[in-house]
């Protein structure tokens, strides 16, 4: 071989083999992980947290400083939804992969059937060791499928990480805050300086709630500081993979328990220093749903079939990559029964309501607030605004259809205007068949009376009724 054929051969030896090299070092999300590469999983889940309330999503008044350093530093979803408005069903839905109407835990406080695995027992199956914190709510048979559980937050992590020991762990974390009634959290917020919905009434009482749901979520975001300077103390915050979301939108009137986009949109971050770019944003709509099965393909554990969620683990390495062409919420009993389904696109949103003749049902916990107190007493007054109205009508449209582009709030019903209906048809029709094939039940089939006054926001009842089966008197 001639010197020059030498030094081509050579040289091109080398290349590859440092290109190699470069390949190896790189996250490939898209293939399996190896159990060196597989990360510590940390999940915070706020209770009742709005998506536009931290400073991150554009709130310029709220203190979120250690949510907003693990978007800054991680990775930002600006698009993500819950397929539900309500704490227990959103959960299991999340764990499960499950739109609500498919794990028979639908309604507001039923618990996970038995049989039905979620995330952790999965992990385990890797070798994780698993546990959760403070608040679950998703019923017996799922606590059981976790190693580990606290009351307690922060103060309690150290004792988990010791117990978790040389395995890799996941950790659910479940805050209570800013969940009514509001507790005692540091006071940070004035009245004067909180961003008031146009569907509330700017009132000084409303205002004042207001500041106490900015607090509460102050305090939840000071315990997330404290787990975060734990993890870097051992030296971990590298190899963990934190999420950070809410199970629904704020516990305010037309906010929590509704599909509107103020009860099912959700802050969504991933922070995982050692593998995702800070500063990334994923623009593409995406659904909660699809979590377990992101995190089942990050451990390389093959999903079932069952599963209704779908991977985005490419998402964490290409925020180019499309997202959903919709994302789909729905709403059922909670305080009052409920039969509401939705479909939302970047642009619009589509909603189906199956019980017309009664107004809008409000959660217990929401209708006792200062906010709905006071939208009460302007309607008797004859003050209220037709955004304000609304929650209060009756009948209400069967189809609602929103133009997010020029109605970010969901406002202006378009349904029926000429230049929308055809549009509406065909939403409808894709709704319809997302039903079908995720085997939702029709309006009356499971059937829970109500123990709210819709009217007033009142108990008169605090035993939750049992399920019934009626005749078809309601129907899309």
């Amino acid at each position: 071989m001639s010197l020059k054929k030498q030094w081509l051969f050579n040289w091109f030896l080398v290349l590859t083999m440092v290109v190699g090299s470069l390949a190896a070092a790189l996250p490939v999300f898209g293939q399996s992980q190896t159990a060196g590469d597989v990360p510590n999983i940390l999940i915070f889940v706020a209770d009742d947290a709005g998506w536009r309330d931290f400073g991150i999503y554009g709130n310029e008044v709220i203190q979120t400083p250690n949510v907003d350093r693990l978007a800054a530093d991680g990775l930002q979803f600006e698009q993500a939804f819950l397929t539900t408005a309500q704490c227990s069903p959103s959960r299991i839905s999340i764990l499960t992969g499950l739109y609500p109407h498919a794990t028979g835990a639908e309604d507001l406080h039923m618990p996970l059937p038995e049989g039905t695995r979620i995330l952790p027992d999965y992990l385990a199956e890797r070798g994780y060791f698993t546990g959760h914190m403070k608040k679950t709510h998703y019923g017996p048979h799922a606590d059981a499928q976790f190693d580990w559980y606290s009351e307690k937050l922060s103060d309690e992590f150290p004792s988990f990480l010791e117990q978790a020991g040389e395995k890799q762990f996941f950790l659910w974390v479940g805050f209570s805050d800013p969940h009514r009634p509001y507790g005692k959290a540091p006071v940070r917020h004035r009245p004067g300086e909180v961003k008031v919905p146009p569907y509330l009434v700017d009132s000084p009482e409303t205002r004042a709630d207001i500041a106490q749901y900015y607090d509460e979520i102050s305090r939840m975001d000071d315990q997330i500081g404290l787990f975060i300077e734990e993890l870097e103390r051992r030296d971990q915050l590298g190899n963990t993979l934190i999420i950070f979301l809410s199970d629904n939108g704020s516990p305010f009137p037309r906010a929590k328990g509704t599909v509107y986009d103020e009860g099912v949109r959700t802050p969504l971050i991933f922070h995982w220093p050692e593998q995702i770019e800070a500063g990334s944003r994923y623009e593409g709509l995406t659904s909660v749903i699809d979590l377990t099965p992101t995190l089942l393909d990050l451990v390389n554990y093959p999903a079932p079939d069952t599963m209704q969620g779908q991977s985005i683990l490419d998402v964490l390495s290409d925020q180019t990559l499309p997202g959903r062409e919709y994302v789909y919420s729905e709403r059922n009993w909670h305080d009052t029964d409920e039969h509401i389904r939705s479909l939302r696109t970047e642009r619009f949103k589509l909603i189906q309501n199956a019980y017309v003749e009664l107004p809008h049902g409000t959660p217990a916990d929401i209708g006792g607030s200062p906010s709905f107190r006071s939208l009460i007493a302007h309607k008797k007054e004859g003050t209220l605004n037709k955004a304000q109205s609304q929650l209060f009508e009756a009948p209400r449209p069967r189809i609602e259809l929103y133009d997010l582009k020029q109605d970010p709030w969901e406002l202006n019903n378009v349904a029926a205007g000429s230049a929308h209906w055809q549009r509406a048809r065909e939403l409808a029709q894709q709704l319809n068949d997302w039903r079908e094939r995720t085997g939702d039940f029709p309006p009356y089939l499971r059937v829970r009376d109500d123990h709210t006054d819709r009217a007033t926001g009142v108990w008169f009842s605090r035993e939750i009724p049992p399920m019934r089966n009626l005749r078809k008197s309601h129907q899309y």
